[in-house]
């Protein structure tokens, strides 16, 4: 029987389902204990691998398939770009993603060489380690909902800069033993032309086709999945990897009114195949002879060298040291195109079977120490941040996000301005109230500040921003729907009337236990204040709808709503 089972796992069929049914299974376990999702998908990889079970028969069926879950990823997270936003943190990220990759592959060649590795293997790990995983860092910021954060920009900024030089690392790698500067040329150039048929493709066609394609679900998702493998074909043909294609592609439809549509429609694509993608990793461990002194100096080099790096150029930008540490432990893991450089060394005949098996322990390592890293980040902060003030007397520029009146003592503070937040802060205003808005999201901050309105830039988990709010503050609004932090404020300020947020009415009924003055839950107040509406139109006969239209029409364009175009 059991032998018949494993046979069957030599079907790509069978091999997907068993992969997908035991990362089910793990992820209802991690999610049941509050852990990572990402460990759990590697772990059921080395089960299904050949270090444990050796079920899984097509590795290069699940290799593609895992690379088209990165494409994925990068698409949706071109689609929720908005590179006008990025610019603020344009040349602290370029400045930061060169010398972080410089230094690290430096140090990390020098090592390799004192380590006794011959000077190309020495080049190769210097390479493997200098990168950081665009993929496991935005998945992990994304479900933390924290991309738009000052933090997720720069690490973002820093990401994109250090994907566009390891294309150019990856080109020169494959002419290693005919290096020339046409290579180098040759990849400049291709860059080029892929971003400019990226913006005439936009500018000139994609526009007309999205507006028809919106008006079905099913031709918005062919047409969006199609613009995405078109422009992985086309970037694939110039030398550049499916990543950088399918990201370029989504920054091309970010413009789009639909873009919100299409992520809705290709999220679950990015899903299903994101965690084939970190499953896949889990399988690659195999047995080898491991040396623990190499692995111990290059798990240093990525956990240690690499975010105090960003976070001193973080430091001289200005940038406080919340931000700069919360940047800098993000890209403490090395790359998915770690184990890309990895594979094509071991391909060429450059570096040996341990040295590959070795890069993939420590990509799961730092992948692994990373979403740990992320999930408990501000605890990780509390513990260490007195050890940081070192680095804020760096400060050679000034980084100034938030707005005080020492003059006024807040009465109210509203944790999120985005929309709902926007029309609390509305009408607190009108009614001459003192308040104090904390937010998360550096362009409300900024907005807020033009407009005089007392501001502070950061988390509702930071203690240090509790330091800045008056004590004596008589009412805490949060507008955020997430049950942790809203029952972290009510037994913060359990001596004043918290209102929360949430999208569940049996959560609502737990945070009412919990002390919770009152519980927002915008669906069911949205649906009774419209069925109000109804009500009332109704009776009247659908007389006063004319003039209820017109009012509501008033009210939108005079309505000041933060955090959106």
């Amino acid at each position: 029987m059991f032998e018949e089972v494993i046979a069957n796992f030599s079907d790509p069929l069978f091999s997907i389902a068993g992969i997908i049914v035991l990362a089910a299974i793990f992820a209802f376990l991690a999610k049941y204990f509050k852990q990572p999702m990402i460990p759990v998908y590697v772990l059921a990889g080395i089960i299904l691998g050949p270090l444990v079970l050796g079920l899984i028969k097509d590795m290069e069926l699940i290799k593609s398939l895992s690379e088209i879950g990165i494409a994925f990823l990068l698409f949706i997270v071109g689609l929720q770009m908005d590179l006008k936003k990025l610019k603020e943190v344009g040349l602290f990220s370029a400045v930061t993603g060169t010398l972080q990759v410089v230094l690290t592959f430096i140090l990390g060649f020098f090592v390799s060489v004192k380590l006794g590795f011959n000077e190309i293997e020495a080049v190769y790990i210097g390479l493997i380690l200098a990168f950081s995983s665009t993929m496991v860092v935005i998945k992990l910021l994304s479900d933390k909902s924290k991309l738009h954060t000052l933090h997720g920009r720069i690490i973002i900024g820093i990401l994109l800069v250090q994907d566009l030089i390891v294309i150019f690392a990856l080109s020169l790698l494959n002419s290693f033993n005919n290096f020339s500067y046409l290579v180098v040329l040759t990849a400049l150039v291709n860059g080029i032309l892929l971003l400019l048929v990226a913006i005439f493709v936009n500018l000139v066609f994609l526009k007309r086709v999205f507006k028809f394609a919106a008006k079905s679900q099913e031709l918005l998702f062919l047409a969006s999945v199609s613009v995405c493998f078109g422009f992985i074909l086309l970037a694939h043909y110039l030398g550049f990897s499916i990543a950088i294609g399918a990201f370029i592609a989504g920054v091309g439809l970010a413009t789009l009114p639909y873009s919100f549509d299409i992520v809705g429609v290709v999220k679950p694509l990015k899903d299903f195949f994101a965690t084939i993608f970190f499953v896949s990793l889990g399988m690659e461990v195999v047995f080898f002879n491991l040396k623990f002194e190499p692995l111990l100096y290059f798990l240093l080099i990525v956990i240690l060298f690499k975010p105090l790096v960003v976070m001193l150029c973080a430091s001289v930008f200005g940038y406080e040291r919340r931000t700069s540490f919360l940047s800098s432990i993000s890209l403490a893991q090395v790359s998915e195109f770690s184990l890309i450089i990895a594979a094509q060394g071991l391909i060429l005949g450059f570096i040996t079977q341990e040295l590959f098996s070795m890069t993939v322990l420590l990509a799961i390592i730092t992948i692994i120490l990373t979403s740990y890293f992320i999930k408990h980040e501000e605890y990780v902060y509390e513990k260490v941040k007195k050890f940081l003030s070192v680095f804020e007397g760096m400060n050679v520029f000034k980084q100034d996000l938030g707005y005080k009146d020492e003059n006024r003592n807040e009465e109210i503070v509203l944790f999120g301005c985005n929309r709902m937040g926007s029309l609390f802060l509305n009408v607190f205003k009108k009614l001459g109230k003192n308040i104090c808005v904390v937010d998360n999201n550096p362009e409300i901050v900024k907005c807020l500040m033009k407009d005089k309105v007392e501001c502070i830039y950061g988390d509702a988990s930071n203690l240090e921003v509790f330091g800045k709010i008056n004590k004596n503050v008589k009412l805490v609004v949060s507008t955020v729907p997430d049950e942790d932090l809203s029952l972290f404020l009510i037994r913060h300020f359990k001596k004043k009337k918290v209102i929360v947020t949430t999208e569940h009415v049996s959560e609502a009924l737990e945070l009412y236990k919990e002390g919770a003055a009152y519980v927002i839950i915008p669906h069911v107040l949205s649906g009774e204040l419209i069925a109000g509406v109804l009500r009332k139109i109704v009776k009247g006969g659908f007389k006063g709808l004319g003039k209820l239209k017109e009012e509501h029409v008033r009210h939108l364009k005079n309505l000041k709503v933060y955090g959106e175009d």
